[in-house]
């Protein structure tokens, strides 16, 4: 089967240097050859990249797992067994697409049994808002994905979030795959359900809980992710050492300069760790009543 090419939109921000966004202005953003994205899909269907770890998070029938491990960007075969339709709708933003876009959908599609649109929205918290979600909903409603279809958040908290409310809302839900490229959505915001965006009278008050159906963790995201952004979610690390796991803490402790220099071993085991947490506080309280 001839491999469909992605259809994308990128809404480009309007950060201090940057283009101007104007409402509902799109922006084509251009997209490999049909031979180019046929190569990668061939060799990404073939990469079997096992997780080095998997956390489950246990909640009855909407239990899923969290792999977790390096080079599982590329890993088609464990992304497309959480892909029960024909069709994946990818959402990410104009500094994580650069890195990791065309791996994603290479992966997706494999040999070109599904089909995969792109949406690229402009990145900051500042555009976790109704009106730019709104450009996820249009895209899905053009390209007439049903509801069979998969909804992938790639990069951090706000893409994660915003990509798990359309999720829960569009023909009222489909499917949801998180894909976080930063330490905070690794080992919180991934993890847990919550998903929304934010109102001016209040950060994340419009919102739903909707549970992934996984969450792959590719910690080879984080060489791109800035020091400071590294940094404070490695706080977030330590404090499910301090608030819960004792022994977590001790381990941070002895392996500090480890994590800190990022060496694969040790941010593998701080990021289970974190998870474990994370899973065991969600199956306890799923809306954190």
């Amino acid at each position: 089967m001839a491999l469909a090419h992605p259809s994308r939109v990128l809404l480009l921000s309007s950060r201090s240097g940057g283009p101007q966004m104007s409402k509902g202005l799109r922006r084509s953003r251009a997209v490999p050859s049909r031979s180019q994205m046929s190569s990668m899909s061939a060799r990404n269907a073939s990469v079997t990249c096992l997780p080095t770890a998997t956390v489950d998070v246990d909640l009855g029938e909407r239990s899923y797992p969290i792999y977790i491990g390096s080079g599982l960007l590329d890993s088609g075969k464990l992304l497309r067994q959480h892909i029960p339709g024909v069709t994946a709708l990818v959402v990410t933003n104009d500094t994580i697409a650069p890195h990791y876009l065309d791996r994603v959908v290479a992966a997706l599609s494999g040999d070109g049994d599904i089909r995969v649109e792109v949406v690229v929205l402009p990145d900051g918290e500042q555009h976790k808002t109704m009106e730019v979600l709104m450009h996820v909903f249009d895209k899905a409603l053009e390209t007439k994905l049903d509801r069979q279809t998969t909804f992938v958040a790639l990069g951090g908290g706000v893409i994660g979030d915003m990509t798990g409310y359309a999720a829960a809302s569009y023909q009222r839900g489909v499917h949801f795959i998180q894909i976080p490229t930063t330490v905070m959505a690794m080992v919180d915001s991934s993890v847990g359900g919550k998903t929304g965006v934010n109102h001016p009278a209040g950060k994340n008050m419009i919102g739903a809980f909707y549970q992934p159906k996984c969450v792959l963790i590719d910690i080879d995201t984080l060489r791109t992710l800035p020091d400071r952004e590294y940094a404070s979610g490695m706080a977030e690390v330590v404090k499910y050492g301090l608030i819960r796991d004792a022994e977590f803490f001790e381990w941070q402790e002895a392996n500090v300069g480890a994590l800190m220099a990022r060496e694969e071993t040790a941010v593998v085991h701080a990021i289970k760790r974190s998870c474990v947490n994370k899973a065991e506080v969600v199956a306890l309280d799923e809306k954190v009543r």
